[in-house]
């Protein structure tokens, strides 16, 4: 009895499936663990650098130049030390550069009461940075309070996109 061709070409292609040679000839097992991705070590700390400089009047380059704060809070929180620290070494590098710290709110409370808030939000940032060595001559810390929002909707996380401090660079 004959067996069908069908048959043959089944058992075939199953027993070429089981083959560990590529086309080419190359061992598919030794390809895989040659370029098995291995586990990262940990990055080194490195002592911080100024960070390169960006486009005139922005300050350092990659460098995230807002500070956000909670609800009724005025301490630089310490998720965004490393961002004031930054700022710190950039401007410790470029001593003739200024930088004007502004301080926001949101819209709720009191005119008065967002401009003092504002104002201690600036001056908590400007705190770090002279007890990071930064010359005082080279920090101004001002306050518009609610004037000049960053996000009009008046939902909890347009709130807090507007408490900020912002680094302008002069």
């Amino acid at each position: 009895m004959k067996t069908p061709l069908l048959l043959w070409t089944g058992i075939a292609v199953l027993l070429g499936g089981c083959a560990s040679v590529s086309r080419d000839g190359s061992d598919q097992q030794a390809y895989y663990y040659a370029y098995k991705p291995q586990t990262v070590a940990a990055p080194q700390v490195l002592p911080l650098q100024a960070p390169p400089a960006a486009a005139p009047g922005r300050g350092p380059a990659d460098v995230a130049h807002i500070v956000y704060f909670g609800f009724d809070q005025w301490h630089v929180e310490a998720r965004y030390q490393g961002v004031v620290a930054q700022h710190g070494a950039y401007l410790r590098a470029h001593p003739q550069r200024k930088v004007f710290l502004e301080g926001h709110t949101d819209e709720r409370g009191g005119t008065e009461y967002n401009l003092s808030l504002g104002q201690r939000r600036a001056e908590a940032v400007r705190s770090e940075l002279r007890r990071l060595g930064v010359a005082d001559q080279q920090l101004e810390a001002v306050s518009f309070g609610e004037e000049k929002p960053a996000d009009l909707s008046r939902t909890e996380e347009g709130y807090q996109l507007n408490r900020r401090v912002e680094f302008n660079y002069r």
